[in-house]
């Protein structure tokens, strides 16, 4: 009877600790979701359901012809603002993709210049082997556009080396 009441004891123990933790222990932190804002709560939203209220309401009746000039220029030289003042807005994503270009094109360090001796100029910045054929990638592109078959000159624009036929770097 003993052990059973000490088991009885030591269940409860266990179960009134599991239900009163979350009182003492201190909050987890959940990092903060960064929501996108809503399109109908931007300014610009904002503007643009003003001015289709606008509309359906002198439809229906219920604005003058005044009314509705004088809201109507109000609402799109807000919403005009607006658009405006988004367009100024630089885009991360945007601008990390401009740089990348910039910088393959240039053939910057950072911009990774790798180059595939068959298939060309390649995405990957860290990779020792080319995705498509499995060649090993030089560092920059070739300075004289030859053939990596024979090393034979080839015209530019072409796809296939004029001596040996050999499919070339776009």
């Amino acid at each position: 009877m003993t052990l059973e009441i000490v088991s009885a004891l030591l269940l409860g123990g266990l179960m009134l600790w599991l239900v009163l933790q979350p009182l003492y222990q201190p909050e987890i932190l959940v990092p903060a979701f960064e929501e996108p804002e809503d399109p109908e709560e931007t300014r610009k939203g904002i503007a643009l359901i003003a001015l289709k209220e606008l509309d359906f309401d002198r439809e229906t009746g219920k604005l003058s012809d005044e009314d509705y000039d004088m809201l109507r220029r109000k609402y799109t030289s807000e919403a005009v603002e607006a658009i405006r003042e988004e367009a100024g807005r630089e885009d991360p994503v945007e601008a990390l993709i401009a740089g990348r270009a910039v910088a393959m094109r240039e053939g910057s360090p950072g911009g990774a210049s790798l180059w595939c001796p068959r298939c060309g100029p390649r995405p990957e910045a860290d990779a020792r082997f080319c995705s498509s054929c499995g060649s090993g990638l030089e560092v920059a592109r070739p300075a004289v556009a030859g053939c990596a078959q024979c090393a034979a000159p080839v015209e530019p624009g072409s796809r296939f080396c004029g001596s040996c036929g050999a499919k070339v770097a776009a």
